[in-house]
């Protein structure tokens, strides 16, 4: 069965399932230059039913990814633009008073969707934030209390602007810590950025994702057929005790006031996985959890004053764990 017609959507076969997810990247490419680690840690998160933080300046297409995907994987998005004002249940929702039947009714808000755009996060008040947290982490909305269960799949792709924090209120640890990956969207080289702009002047506009011949390659039934694939792929004890081995490497180093915890550590096993699966091989190799460990532990972990002053980052504090961390054989 060719994967990229519709009919992919509602297979179940875990090989029609990663010919389908692999699709993803041609179909997104269409509307979408030059982010293809971007796209794959979507779909990893997709598989592990986790959650992005994108980071990135004004204007490398982040709105446009996250649309481009959901118009790719024949699912519902939808976007909420965080400011200083928002309310939690401009998210969530709220009981409006119908004066017709003199009672309460749920008015769902729009994180009642599969694929939720939050963009701009860090740009509104703690307490709003907090309003997502249930729903990332318990996939139901709490209201007046009563819970109300989020369609699946469902997806956080939150956004924050890396160089203005004017107005901003940044993540607290404990709410960066609920998102399983953290993708950094770079500027396009000097190609794709020409590549951009000769698109643009053939007329093609960012609003009209079907005209520029995005097509649907895959869908629910995909999702899950890949996600039940994805958890039967072989973890060997050594590729266990490895994972453990980085996170821990990551408490003891003297660049960081802060390591992974032990939920960071179950996350870069969960990533691997997903991303050995995506790449053909039902087990996972060293390879693998290398390839996946920056932009799931980079958010995990916090920068000693002193270190971030001489120039240290994250990923290079990581880059050197993983350097220097025996590799299993």
């Amino acid at each position: 069965m060719d994967p990229t017609t519709d009919n992919a959507g509602q297979s179940g076969d875990p090989g029609d399932a990663r010919a389908a997810l692999e699709a993803l990247r041609a179909e997104i490419a269409k509307a979408v230059v030059g982010q293809d680690p971007a796209v794959t840690g979507l779909v990893v998160a997709l598989l592990c039913r986790g959650h992005v933080l994108l980071e990135g300046v004004p204007g490398v297409a982040k709105t446009l990814l996250v649309r481009a995907l959901a118009a790719a994987l024949d699912i519902d998005t939808k976007r909420v633009q965080f400011t200083p004002d928002l309310m939690p249940s401009d998210i969530t929702g709220s009981l409006v008073y119908d004066t017709r039947s003199a009672e309460f009714s749920f008015q769902p808000g729009p994180v009642f969707t599969n694929l939720l755009l939050a963009d701009e996060i860090n740009r509104t008040p703690p307490k709003t934030q907090s309003s997502l947290l249930e729903a990332m982490e318990e996939r139901q909305v709490t209201v007046d209390g009563t819970p109300r269960p989020l369609p699946e799949p469902f997806l956080v792709a939150a956004t924050q602007n890396p160089v203005e924090y004017e107005g901003t209120y940044p993540l607290p640890e404990a709410q960066l810590d609920r998102f399983l990956l953290k993708l950094t969207i770079p500027l396009p080289s000097r190609q794709d950025e020409i590549d951009v702009l000769t698109r643009h002047a053939g007329g093609f506009n960012p609003r009209d994702l079907r005209a520029a011949g995005v097509r649907p390659v895959a869908g629910p039934a995909i999702l899950e057929a890949a996600r039940t694939a994805v958890a039967k792929t072989t973890v060997s004890p050594e590729i266990t005790a490895y994972v453990v081995d980085i996170c821990r490497a990551t408490r003891e180093s003297p660049s960081l006031t802060l390591g992974v915890s032990p939920r960071g550590a179950t996350a870069l096993l969960a990533t691997s996985r997903a991303w050995a699966w995506l790449t053909g091989r039902d087990y996972v190799t060293p390879d693998d959890v290398k390839a996946l460990a920056l932009p799931t532990l980079r958010h995990r972990v916090q920068l000693r004053p002193e270190a971030e002053m001489e120039g240290v980052t994250a990923d290079s504090v990581i880059n050197a764990v993983l350097a220097h961390v025996p590799v299993p054989r």
